[in-house]
């Protein structure tokens, strides 16, 4: 157990970066937020440490959620990358595969976007394995450190490495990596097999390509966080959210930093499942708005949903993920006309210039302009005080570009905001719970993120949810969540045989050489073994299907026992289960090394009368009654365990504001949660 008194969670987002203190003797929390710095993300990380005032020296823990991999995909500002395959197979890259975006489904002039590779920066080598890892023709170093040569007098600063069939035998990719780091020094060098061993050499390669692409400016930035967390006394551990829940310390992240693209919801779905189990909900949607995107995931069973391949624009990614719908919906999320009809994002004002209300130089109205209008934020308490916001550039940027041109009332062009906001939001939801046979009114809706509680009531009353959550500093609930994670690595092979008639003995061989690589890489990451786990997954399907699920499975092998928990899971998934015969495509490992997670506190009992916490009235929008009508403005910091109260109410914090129509109810929980129920409904 270390001395030292506090952990610290940075998490990343589009507009703001949020920082977040523990102390680990008082279990005490400091949130504190500063502005998102995109073209220099280091310097915000370091101002919102710096707005924590905690001595460094005196810290244990920096974990840390980032975005950074994922933006550069989007923004294309990632390190001019070649490949290197086998001879004859140089345009797997560029292939691809033939599915259009369903967005795109009907649209016959659609076009791919630029690929991230050109062509003359692909380059095929002499060297061949078959389907079984055999040497159909030896590696010749000599065509690949030729074609390394070729690739960098073309400026190529990141190499990716991804030779067929290498899953089975990953010798000739190691190889062909050590001559060109041997050679090359100065360039980035990403092998598929060190990242995943599967099958699919389209998806591996795209796994491959998208690491090289991000692995320079991800190293910068680590090592510039690293070197302005010294300068400041910090010398504990530097931990990194994986996009797949759990963390990694930063050193294998700089391995993989594909692993991280994700990391950013990543936080707060990981504290959800940690709240889902203290709270005794084990059923839980996360609604989680930030300033550019609104993300949601499904907790079922006290476990967050996960996916093993995720989507980076059209590109695939074999790593663990949580199973997260976003869209481009946040409180920087541009409110715009299109042929006369109101939409509302994908485009985001983010942290430069923001929104218009923000006074830098923003002059497009958002969603936070809007809330603005319809009076759900105190200009002069916005972020505790630490921002006034411009009330009257909103309102005059609304009326100019909305509300005119639709000859609409400006607070019914601002409710207009919320309306096409809140239909794009039912829409995220209906995917990951109805269109997946689950009924989202047997679920609890967590709201966190700086705009989650604005909406989601809203949301549970179009929806039927039975009722809202809102933890306390919910702007900062993904950072909290972050140190409540383990550190955690996957590792994976493809086995592909028939589940019934195969052999325990090969799968148990296969299985203890995975569990030995993952318990390296606990060991690797300073994890004792006393406190590292590892749990056995089979990744299955029916022969000739397509989309395959996720078993767990404890060490005796029972077929017969996996087959139910597949039909299970199936029947539950899809509605339906078959006779068809089982295939084992992946067998899994996660490797999970156990940390402190911090105490849920228990908070004194009030008299339940929330009149202490009232700062007074202020008019603003009920969507229930479609009118602007007194609010009662509640202290967040002043209300206690008992207390209740009826809409339409706003509930205050500084950093987020929850907003109760009328028709709905609040109760404070024994831990100071807010938990909003429609009036008359049951728990």
């Amino acid at each position: 157990m270390s001395d030292k008194r506090f952990r610290l969670a940075v998490d990343i987002g589009g507009t703001f970066v949020d920082a977040m203190a523990l102390d680990t003797r008082t279990n005490q929390i400091r949130f504190r937020k500063a502005s998102t710095t995109p073209q220099r993300p280091a310097e915000g990380v370091m101002a919102a440490v710096a707005a924590l005032e905690v001595d460094l020296s005196d810290a244990e823990l920096f974990i840390h959620g980032t975005t950074l991999g994922l933006n550069a995909v989007l923004e294309r500002r990632g390190a001019t990358t070649g490949i290197i395959t086998n001879e004859g197979f140089r345009d797997i890259f560029l292939i691809g595969r033939g599915n259009v975006p369903p967005e795109h489904m009907y649209n016959f002039q659609y076009q791919r976007p630029p690929s991230l590779v050109r062509r003359r920066h692909t380059a095929g080598v002499r060297g061949r394995l078959d389907y079984r890892g055999r040497v159909v023709e030896e590696l010749d170093l000599d065509s690949v450190l030729a074609a390394a040569g070729r690739l960098v007098e073309e400026g190529v600063e990141s190499i990716a490495i991804c030779f067929l069939h290498s899953f089975v035998d990953p010798t000739h990719e190691q190889r062909a990596a050590a001559a060109i780091r041997e050679k090359y020094p100065q360039v980035s060098v990403s092998v598929s097999t060190d990242i995943v061993r599967e099958h699919r050499e389209y998806e591996r390669t795209s796994t491959a390509v998208l690491d090289a692409y991000i692995r320079p400016i991800f190293e910068r930035y680590v090592d510039d966080l690293e070197q302005g967390l010294a300068e400041r006394g910090f010398a504990g551990q530097f931990l990194i959210m994986r996009s797949g829940g759990g963390a990694m310390t930063a050193a294998t992240a700089r391995t993989s930093p594909t692993h991280t693209v994700l990391s950013g919801p990543a936080g707060g779905i990981v504290g959800a499942a940690y709240l889902a189990e203290a709270l005794g909900r084990e059923d839980m949607l996360t609604f989680d708005i930030g300033g550019t995107s609104l993300d949601t995931c499904v907790i079922e069973r006290g476990g967050a949903v996960a996916a093993f391949e995720a989507q980076l624009e059209q590109y695939p990614l074999l790593i663990p993920t949580y199973d997260i719908r976003t869209i481009g919906a946040g409180g920087g999320s541009i409110a715009w006309l299109d042929r006369g009809l109101l939409k509302v994002g994908p485009r985001s004002a983010g942290a430069q210039p923001g929104p218009v209300c923000y006074g830098r130089g923003g002059t497009e109205p958002t969603v936070t302009d809007a809330a603005v209008v319809l009076g759900f934020f105190d200009p002069d308490r916005f972020l505790e005080g630490e921002m006034s916001l411009r009330v009257e550039e909103a309102r005059a940027a609304l009326a100019q570009q909305i509300a005119e041109p639709l000859g609409l009332p400006l607070a019914d062009a601002a409710a207009g905001v919320f309306d096409v906001l809140l239909a794009r939001t039912v829409g995220a939801v209906r995917q990951i719970t109805v269109e997946r046979g689950r009924d989202p009114r047997d679920f609890s809706l967590l709201a966190f993120g700086g705009a989650g509680p604005m909406l989601a009531p809203l949301l549970a009353r179009e929806m039927e949810i039975r009722e809202v959550v809102v933890p306390f500093a919910p702007s900062g609930f993904s950072a909290w969540g972050m140190l409540s994670a383990d550190i955690v690595d996957d590792v994976s092979r493809t086995v592909l045989r028939p589940l019934e008639g195969t052999d325990p003995a090969e799968l148990e061989q296969v299985f203890v050489e995975v569990e030995a690589e993952a318990m390296r890489s606990l060991a690797d990451q300073g994890v004792p073994a006393a406190r590292a786990v590892l749990e056995r997954q089979l990744e299955l399907r029916y022969v000739g299907q397509e989309h395959s699920l996720i078993v767990t499975v404890g060490r005796q092998w029972d077929p017969e026992g996996v087959r139910a928990a597949f039909e299970e899971l199936h029947r539950s998934r899809y509605g339906h289960a078959m006779d068809n015969p089982l295939q084992i495509l992946n067998l899994r490992v996660r490797g999970i090394g156990r940390t402190d997670r911090p105490e849920l506190p228990r908070l004194p009992a009030g008299d339940g009368n929330p009149a202490r916490a009232v700062l007074g009235q202020r008019e603003a929008y009920d969507f229930a009654q479609r009118a602007v009508v007194p609010f009662t403005v509640y202290d967040r910091a002043k209300l206690a365990p008992g207390d209740r109260f009826a809409g339409p109410a706003l509930v205050d914090e500084g950093t987020s504001t929850t907003v109760v129509p009328s028709g709905q109810r609040v109760e404070v929980d024994e831990h100071g949660y807010l938990v909003v129920t429609l009036e008359g409904s049951e728990k």
